[in-house]
């Protein structure tokens, strides 16, 4: 009778996760996030390998071969699932050979750590173009206390059986990854690294990593573009402004709170109104068309920092402010509907005033910076603000201060535009923790 009993529970557990998941106390977290914003190569990645012998014709993309994505969970749990995407592709992509184990160093993994990860039970899922397939569960048993792995990279291979096509990605990853050759197969059980010769630093078709936490745990999406992805922070440093964020918030909240990253190279508010894999833009679909997939389908988010503009106003852009700030409004009204009680922070945009950038630094767009900053701090739109401007700000010039703006990540003088380590560490230092204290309601805020 004992044994019909566990064999009962244990089919409970299969066929109705949630269930499971409400028995433990405990929920689904998203714990990492990499925005996917187009069809590889458009974008704008940083440091980037040359990918011509790992990618030899960008149109057909992937070619039978396999990725080991190195991500860095902000919340870890015995219980991890993800989220593979294939949003601009053009024909379906099957994945097959799909493992989560614990990188060692460069593209080994620690031995015993690689878990077979299924789709419905199945080893292989076909996505179709425009689609996006959450994994099963998938039991880490190398997690024995989530606190102690703080800081360390879950490893996601899978393999791409055929040709891809036009590979979704996130082009600015600061993350270094690996690549098998075109036509090398299915290896991504194999936890040395002989397999993987190439590296990239980006991230391909994988975009979001949940994990099974305690109910009280949450999480803080950082949305934006270039600033928050972090452009001119230190390749494999984590030490954006989100990352610092994080870091101030888990010695309160320690392995009970993720603050994951939603920003995208180029990425604008309003624009471009038109996108697809037909059409592409460097910098992404426009914050609010992409709001669904990259914040909205996402589990545990109890608070969100935008922190957008600063492209709207370039000369790529040349948006008049107005629109700017009624796309804004229409982000916020549509995160308030589906989550009634999710905390918006605005962020003041920083300055690009005299930027090397041909696209940035004028006195028009900093006009247009300094009006949006205004509705920002003072329209009552949203339920605190992060005050970057103030913080990054050098009075003297009204651009970035001088300490803020040579390049972290390969050296250089930097552009005036993308703070440096410096300036992030600063950002991050800067922000109230108390607008994230649980239990707060918005009136009381």
């Amino acid at each position: 009778m004992r044994s019909l009993v566990r064999v009962i529970i244990a089919s409970l557990f299969v066929t109705s996760p949630l269930a499971a998941l409400a028995a433990t106390n405990e929920n689904w977290v998203v714990s990492w996030t990499g925005s996917v914003q187009g069809p590889y190569p458009i974008g704008n990645p940083s440091a980037q390998p040359d990918q011509k012998f790992a990618f030899p014709d960008p149109s057909a993309g992937a070619r039978d071969q396999t990725f080991r994505l190195m991500v860095r969970p902000d919340l870890w749990g015995r219980q991890t699932r993800i989220r593979l995407s294939n949003a601009f592709g053009t024909k379906p992509v099957t994945f097959d050979g799909v493992y989560a184990g614990l990188q060692w160093g460069s593209a080994a993994l620690v031995p015993g750590s690689n878990r077979t990860v299924t789709f419905g039970g199945k080893s292989s899922v076909i996505v179709p173009p425009g689609g996006s397939a959450w994994s099963d569960p998938v039991a880490l048993p190398f997690v024995k206390q989530p606190d102690d792995l703080a800081g360390r990279r879950l490893a996601v291979s899978f393999h791409i059986a055929g040709d891809s096509g036009p590979m979704t990605w996130h082009a600015k990853a600061l993350t270094t990854s690996y690549v098998t050759a075109p036509g090398a197969g299915a290896v991504g059980a194999q936890e040395d690294e002989k397999a993987f010769p190439y590296a990239t630093a980006s991230w391909f078709f994988l975009d979001a990593v949940e994990m099974m936490a305690p109910t009280e745990a949450f999480a803080i999406m950082a949305f934006g573009d270039s600033i928050t992805d972090g452009t001119a922070s230190t390749m494999n440093g984590d030490d954006r402004w989100p990352d610092v964020l994080s870091r101030r918030l888990k010695a309160i909240y320690r392995n009970k709170v993720a603050v994951v990253n939603g920003g995208i190279g180029g990425n604008q508010i309003a624009g471009p109104s038109d996108y697809g894999p037909a059409k592409p833009f460097a910098g992404g679909p426009s914050s609010v068309q992409r709001l669904d997939r990259d914040v909205l389908a996402l589990s545990g988010i109890t608070s969100l920092i935008w922190l957008e503009g600063i492209n709207d106003f370039s000369k790529n852009g040349n948006a008049p402010v107005e629109p700017v700030i009624s796309a804004m409004k229409d982000g916020v009204a549509r995160l308030r509907a589906k989550w009634p009680h999710i905390r918006i922070i605005g962020a003041t945009v920083t300055s690009a005033l005299g930027s090397s950038s041909a696209a940035h630094g004028f006195p028009e767009q900093d006009s247009k910076r300094k009006a949006l900053n205004d509705f920002i701090r003072s329209s009552g739109t949203f339920d605190g603000v992060a005050d970057f401007d103030k913080a990054a700000l050098d009075p003297q010039s009204g651009g970035l201060k001088p300490e803020f703006v040579p390049e972290s990540t390969t050296g250089g003088p930097g552009d005036k535009l993308h703070p440096n380590r410096t300036g992030y560490l600063a950002m991050g230092e800067s922000i109230d923790l108390d607008l994230f204290k649980p239990g707060t309601s918005r009136a009381q805020r």
